[in-house]
């Protein structure tokens, strides 16, 4: 990695095409040297050649499969001690929308282990090597199904309410150590994702598809801001703070001493 620029490096994960393709273009364009992390070393090895010749950045390319743990490992030694890496796109991710009667436990667990176990690992290694030096951004890639069990994908949307629990709490562990965190909740949106989940990006209705790059590009500009949770389509941003007022009202009366009374449970006489 070189000094030429103050913002360091950015390591990707996902990043051989969709929101990680994206993301790559876009930080390489804000100077941002990359470290490219993905399954597909053909396809990261192109893209590295692309922004090479179109940024000046360097690109540097890591084949790595985040549901092999030594892979996983490998990236988080990286995160802990480079002392350029100053951000990290956690995107690396993957769907399953079948039923959870019919699907089968090994895809479950490999769902759980791209969507969570990786997650969290990278999160853990990079909040590590960040808060040791002072700087550094955190950005979790969930989605809105994590908001939404209504939606019916049990398993992939329980994997994406986890994600947004884990960047809340982490910001707030880290306030004042020079660490940021983002949670960005795509909602449905143009990538391969949807092939490669079974459904077929043709069976999801266009008018509420997003284009990636408008993806990207508003989840950059909510980093920009400051933004603890980035919903793109959202058009009120209050909307969001009135689920974290809502969510305060209910604290003081979440854990207490006795049942609410509306149980009719006897509450036993002091000794």
């Amino acid at each position: 990695m070189n000094d030429r620029t103050s913002q360091g490096a950015a390591l990707i994960t996902g990043a051989s095409s969709g929101i990680g393709a994206v993301y790559a273009d876009r930080l390489a364009r804000r100077g941002y040297d990359l470290v490219l992390a993905a399954r597909d070393e053909g396809r990261l090895q192109a893209l590295a050649t692309k922004l090479r010749a179109e940024t000046g950045v360097k690109v540097e390319v890591a084949r790595a499969d985040l549901t092999v743990r030594d892979d996983v490992r490998r990236l988080e030694a990286r995160l802990r001690d480079d002392t350029d890496l100053t951000l990290l796109i956690n995107n690396a991710g993957a769907a399953l929308f079948e039923p959870f009667a019919v699907a089968e436990a090994d895809s479950l667990e490999n769902l759980i282990q791209l969507n969570v176990t990786a997650v969290t690992r990278l999160a853990n290694a990079a909040a590590a090597g960040f808060v040791q030096r002072g700087r550094g951004k955190i950005v979790n890639i969930g989605s809105i199904v994590g908001l939404m069990p209504q939606f019916k994908s049990t398993v992939y949307g329980a994997t994406k309410a986890y994600v947004l629990y884990l960047s809340e709490s982490l910001a707030d562990e880290l306030a004042g150590s020079g660490v940021t965190v983002q949670a960005v909740l795509p909602g449905a949106t143009r990538t391969e994702i949807w092939d490669r989940s079974g459904r077929g990006i043709e069976n999801v209705p266009s008018e509420i598809l997003m284009h990636v790059d408008e993806l990207v590009d508003a989840a950059l500009a909510g980093l920009d801001q400051g933004e603890l949770v980035t919903i793109p389509s959202l058009p009120d941003a209050a909307d969001w703070g009135a689920v974290d007022a809502a969510r305060a009202k209910l604290q003081p009366n979440l854990s207490r001493p006795h049942p609410a009374a509306r149980y009719g449970v006897k509450v036993p006489e002091p000794a």
